[in-house]
């Protein structure tokens, strides 16, 4: 049996933009399904509005509330409002920030691309 390479965890540059637990409560965000989903979806479509996102995920209106907020929370989603021609008040639309797409294609998009191409070499 090989033996694993030894793997050194990169160290946070001194003057980083976020802290390190910072980076872990994005990670902690995205680890939880519903969560993971909202984000792959707007990914995926672009900026949604909440009545949107509840019906392409089939997800209970205030689940998907509490949801996006602890994702918009960690930096994840942005919550953006505006005016509707012809309608009175605000609305919410969601957009994956820079941060959100950094998490899922160099975090769990790389794992399970890995695991795919595991599949296809000794599937």
């Amino acid at each position: 049996m090989a033996k694993a390479e030894r793997y050194d965890a990169p160290e946070l540059p001194p003057e980083s933009v976020l802290s390190l637990e910072e980076y872990l409560a994005m990670q902690r965000a995205v680890g939880e399904e519903t969560r993971y989903r909202i984000l792959a979806e707007l990914l995926r479509e672009g900026e949604l509005s909440a009545t949107e996102l509840t019906e392409r995920l089939d997800v209970p209106s205030n689940r998907l509330h509490y949801h996006l907020d602890r994702l918009a929370s960690v930096g994840i989603i942005a919550n953006r409002k505006r005016k509707e021609r012809g309608a009175d008040g605000l609305y919410s639309y969601y957009v994956a920030t820079a941060l959100g797409e950094a998490v899922m294609t160099h975090g769990i998009g790389e794992l399970i691309e890995e695991e795919w191409e595991l599949l296809e070499r000794y599937g």
